[in-house]
């Protein structure tokens, strides 16, 4: 089978553009422009498959919809792409400014200069800073070598415990309390599962340092916002950068807007730029009509 001509892409692109507005009417009108797409002949079978995986992907990364709440709707198919294999860089982008920020105490000099207060503040080196990973696949690893850039040192948590460049040591589960307990910041890179929801809670806040701030890049679902509020209410955890909600946006009636220990960003630490999932998409298109193996394919047993 040829490759798509330039033209092609075209029409491709301008028909994705359609399915967006679609799709914010329900389900079934995205569905059904598909099939209209497809029956026109614009589209050959084959590259059908790929159109609507590429739908597949709109689904989960554009509307953030988790891989189970598509699959219960029998949008995705098996063969989706996961496509945060281009967040990865941006993350470590995002956690890496806070992260500085607050060592730096940037937020607080800033106040200073405000009040024309001329008032030196101390920081440690980042040698010095402990810097855990729960979830280590792209984003995770990528966070990890971006950290470990720095200086700063590096410790995981996954599934199987395997160990991961740039990542000091990997726990598991059982051993929570042990990775949690030495760490000045916590980082959730979790998909949307039904073993990761409301992973962090009450007990788990209860193992970190006083001082610890937790950061969710993730899912919302990985932690039970309630807890959190009330450990930071009563100085259990330092404090938390929260970019993900489990009902987005957050309400504003929330206490999290007004804490003074917790800075929120509504849920951009890593967009989509298109000529980033393009080449992702381009690649897989290829490999697909060279019959070749497709790159970062959804384990749907998994749900990431």
């Amino acid at each position: 089978m040829s490759a798509m001509p330039v033209s092609l892409w075209v029409v491709v692109l301008l028909v994705a553009l359609a399915l967006v507005f679609d799709f914010m009417n329900g389900f079934h009108d995205a569905a059904n422009s598909i099939a209209t797409v497809v029956s026109t002949g614009v589209l050959k079978p084959q590259q059908a498959v790929i159109f609507a995986a590429f739908f597949n992907v709109l689904a989960i990364f554009v509307f953030h919809l988790s891989v189970a709440a598509t699959v219960g709707k029998g949008i995705v198919e098996p063969g989706v792409v996961d496509q945060h294999v281009v967040f990865g860089a941006l993350i470590g982008e995002y956690v890496m400014a806070y992260v500085f920020a607050l060592e730096r105490q940037l937020f607080r000099m800033r106040k200073n200069q405000l009040e024309r207060r001329w008032q030196p503040l101390g920081y440690r080196p980042a040698k010095d800073i402990r810097l855990g990973i729960v979830g280590l696949g792209s984003i995770g690893r990528e966070l990890a070598l971006t950290a470990a850039h720095f200086g700063i040192r590096v410790t995981g948590l996954n599934r199987s415990g395997r160990p991961c460049d740039a990542v000091e040591k990997v726990h598991t589960a059982d051993d929570m309390g042990a990775f949690l307990a030495e760490l000045d910041y916590v980082v959730l890179t979790l998909p949307a599962t039904p073993h990761t929801r409301h992973f962090i809670n009450a007990a788990a806040l209860r193992l970190m340092k006083p001082s610890a701030v937790l950061i969710n890049v993730g899912r919302g679902s990985s932690i039970i916002e309630a807890d959190l509020v009330q450990a930071l209410r009563d100085g259990v955890i330092g404090g938390a950068l929260l970019d993900v909600f489990e009902n987005e946006p957050l309400a504003g009636d929330s206490p999290l807007w007004l804490m003074p220990n917790v800075f929120i960003t509504p849920h951009t630490s890593a967009i989509s730029f298109p000529e980033e999932i393009a080449r992702v998409f381009i690649d897989n298109y290829q490999r697909f009509c060279r019959g070749e193996r497709l790159r970062h394919v959804v384990d749907f047993e998994l749900g990431y």
